[in-house]
């Protein structure tokens, strides 16, 4: 995006657009799917969201940069802090998130869905 990329209401928003792996645009660059931003009633600014598939990679990008060590490598502890974190932020509504999460932390599916169950199951005790 080019202007006017210094206005106040740009820098508060793009890190939630960086963190969610969205895209920030012109307003006379956005298309159907896009959602424009306006300041004071002008339009300011459009946002380009990621497909989905590409927002659960986005969020396993971050979660390796916040344990500092790719996922795969982490405890088993951290694993299942890992898919509880992401069960959150429902990961698993996506087409294939277990599979995708399962190969991010180098586990199987059947583990993903034991620490899942594993989860619900102290949430109903």
């Amino acid at each position: 995006m080019t202007e006017p990329r210094d206005h106040p209401f740009v820098t508060a928003v793009k890190p939630l657009v960086d963190a969610m792996g969205g895209e920030l645009l012109r307003p006379d660059e956005a298309g159907a799917d896009d959602v424009v931003l306006a300041w004071e009633g002008e339009d300011l600014l459009a946002v380009r969201l990621p497909q989905l598939a590409d927002s659960l990679d986005h969020i396993l990008a971050a979660l390796e940069r916040r344990y500092g060590q790719p996922l795969a490598e982490l405890d088993r502890k951290s694993k299942q802090e890992v898919v509880r974190i992401l069960e959150g932020r429902g990961a698993f509504s996506v087409r294939h998130g277990v599979e995708t999460v399962a190969g991010a932390l180098g586990v199987s599916r059947f583990t993903v869905y034991n620490y899942l169950n594993r989860e619900n199951a102290a949430k109903t005790d």
